[in-house]
């Protein structure tokens, strides 16, 4: 499955690398972390369950369109706006059901009680919408997975630390005050996505519930920091939200390839730090970022917080031990063990990495968020809490017939909990080659990971 995600190729030169997936995974499984943690195989989203938010033609199209027939389709390609930033890849349509089916189960596990947090660092593509793609987005996970929270939860908090504003899940719950969207995000110069601007609060029902804090290029671990734990704590507190959805998109670090903050990895992770406290269901995402090494390095530590495990700093000895042993799950390191070269040497190489940048450093820039500017959204965004007199209060009886409403409101289609199709081994061709998630399916295991002498990724198949 992560081999599925990893292995994604959007094109030459395009800024999205699903490979820190896989850097990501290196370095989880280099501290040892998966020890500490449920390994879940996610299923891969079936088409009815994405049409509970995305319209049913945008899923069809994206089910059937590939690089070999897109040119029939220029028309098609133009409505949901697929091209250059969104483009038509080998096995689109299953990196879409992998990603999209991870926060859909991570939601499901919540709100049975499996998990108290559930991790998908392949998901977080916010800005994909209900009839189109955007912003390197085709499916958008996290509305799915606040979806499923809703069916157990009244209220759903999500929250958005990408350089981006969370457009696409602002969007889908603009007008109900069962979901409060927080997004913290670069806004101006006319920066992507364009939306985003402090008086954009929601409407009817929703409105207040939609909160946004708009940034400048620059701002620093300080700034952020201070600024978003007045508010999530306000925000907590007066909306009593019953589940957290956190999107960490790592493109708000400093030196993103397309990013302009000024955010150290220890910055960032104070977020999810912050927002682990306050001890709610919690569904954890990734999202955007660029500078692939940054990332991997971010949400690796992310996880080792969520987990109260804290990692060594991250310096070049403890990065050699960590790549070395990456390589057994599969990292291109053999050159370390075949000659002698220095760590900086080696990491360069495995990173390509510049001669004159240190692997993982950050580039410092000036920050343009002045104390008055920052205390100015500050006031208004409290100013706006302030005029949600109280949590909505729903009895649950009373809320499943409001949710059977707003799905009736926004054409969303609600499957059981487990929509599964029926799988008969019986119809099964034997002469057809099954794809490995079918075989996945078949195989009873009881963890994904074991201590054995390659510590590899092993199943005993009886």
């Amino acid at each position: 499955m992560l081999r599925d995600v990893g292995s994604v190729y959007f094109g030459p030169n395009h800024p999205m690398k699903p490979h820190r997936l896989c850097m990501t995974h290196h370095l989880v499984l280099s501290y040892d972390l998966h020890k500490k943690m449920e390994i879940y195989r996610p299923h891969k989203a079936y088409p009815v369950e994405l049409a509970q938010f995305h319209s049913a033609d945008y899923v069809e199209f994206l089910h059937r369109i590939t690089p070999d027939t897109q040119h029939l389709f220029r028309q098609e390609l133009t409505k949901y706006n697929l091209g250059e930033d969104c483009p038509v890849f080998e096995n689109l349509f299953e990196f879409c059901q992998i990603y999209a089916g991870g926060t859909i189960d991570a939601a499901r596990r919540l709100n049975n009680q499996l998990c108290d947090i559930a991790i998908n660092w392949a998901g977080g593509l916010h800005h994909a919408k209900k009839c189109e793609a955007s912003g390197f987005c085709y499916i958008n996970d996290l509305v799915l997975g606040i979806l499923e929270l809703l069916k157990y939860h009244a209220r759903v908090l999500y929250i958005d630390i990408d350089v981006h504003h969370g457009d696409g899940v602002e969007e889908a719950f603009y007008f109900t005050d069962r979901v409060m969207t927080v997004s913290f995000h670069k806004f101006g110069d006319l920066f992507f996505p364009g939306t985003g601007d402090v008086k954009e609060i929601g409407e009817r029902e929703g409105k207040f519930y939609a909160i946004n804090v708009p940034l400048k290029d620059g701002i620093d671990d300080t700034s952020f920091t201070r600024l978003f734990k007045t508010i999530i704590s306000k925000v907590v507190e007066t909306y009593a939200p019953g589940a957290i959805v956190l999107q960490c998109g790592a493109d708000s670090l400093a030196g993103d390839r397309l990013g302009c903050f000024n955010l150290s990895i220890d910055g960032h992770a104070e977020c999810v730090r912050f927002v682990k406290k306050f001890n709610l269901p919690l569904l954890v995402t990734g999202g955007g970022g660029y500078t692939k090494e940054n990332v991997a390095r971010c949400w690796t530590v992310e996880t080792g917080i969520l987990l109260d495990t804290e990692l060594p700093n991250a310096r070049l000895d403890t990065f050699k031990l960590s790549l070395a042993r990456a390589n057994q799950h599969g990292l291109s390191c053999e050159i370390y063990g075949l000659y002698d070269i220095d760590p900086t040497t080696f990491l360069r190489m495995v990173c390509n990495l510049p001669d004159d940048v240190l692997p993982f450093s950050l580039i410092e820039q000036e920050n343009l968020n002045s104390k008055s500017y920052l205390s100015t959204i500050k006031m208004q965004v409290l100013e706006n809490l302030r005029s949600i007199q109280h949590a909505p209060s729903v009895q649950m009886q009373e809320f499943i017939i409001l949710w059977l409403l707003i799905a009736v409101i926004y054409e969303f289609q609600v499957p059981p909990d487990f929509y599964i199709p029926e799988f008969d081994e019986d119809e099964q061709n034997p002469d057809e080659r099954m794809d490995q998630h079918t075989q996945d399916k078949q195989i009873q295991r009881d963890d994904e990971f074991y201590e054995g002498d390659n510590d590899n990724d092993h199943m005993d198949v009886g």
